[in-house]
């Protein structure tokens, strides 16, 4: 976990969420979704901690990174995915309203601005990357390559699409919604197909 938050740990089991909310279900109405939510450029983390202070579960994950200047270098932590933020809400209620009513929200990310929730194995996959602070890096979104799931280790299950950057093999974690991906790198680790 960074500094400023940049994990959050509560997650339901796989696909819960999905069939709660096609079968049209009662209880999917009372079950929190993940939803990403676009921000003002540069307004992130400010939303990230408004967000909190509301007691709305957020999650913005963070990368470090060296900034060099004329007298002087520094490691930054700075959004993963410029513009978005990661909300886990109610698909309709008060607390969806309550973020759109935070400075710096510009919208739910979805269909008509209401949001398309994020299947939670993504997001799993995602906390589980950052709360262990495995470097990354930013990678185009990939909708074609093979899916491989990591084996052992402390990235066990988690899945991406199997890629290669510059020579070397990565696992490459993809946040449909939002057509936004990191990618780590594969040396150490056992991989199997999904």
């Amino acid at each position: 976990m960074t500094e400023k938050g940049g994990a959050l740990s509560l997650l339901l089991p796989d696909g819960f969420h999905e069939q709660l909310l096609f079968q049209g279900s009662p209880a999917a109405q009372t079950a929190p979704l993940w939803f990403a939510v676009q921000t003002r450029p540069r307004h992130e983390k400010k939303v990230n901690c408004e967000l909190r202070e509301k007691g709305i579960h957020s999650f913005l994950p963070l990368r470090r990174e060296k900034r060099r200047w004329s007298d002087r270098s520094q490691w930054i932590e700075l959004p993963m995915f410029s513009q978005y933020v990661f909300v886990r809400v109610l698909p309709s209620g008060n607390s969806r309203i309550r973020v759109l009513q935070t400075r710096g929200v510009v919208q739910y990310v979805g269909a008509t601005g209401r949001g398309i929730p994020i299947p939670d194995e993504q997001m799993e996959s995602l906390i589980s990357i950052v709360s262990r602070n495995v470097p990354t890096v930013s990678h185009e979104f990939l909708r074609v390559g093979q899916r491989i799931r990591i084996r052992g280790g402390s990235l066990e299950g988690v899945e991406g699409i199997l890629s290669a950057i510059q020579n070397e093999k990565c696992l490459v974690v993809s946040i449909d919604l939002i057509h936004k991906s990191v990618a780590i790198r594969l040396e150490g680790f056992e991989v199997e197909p999904a």
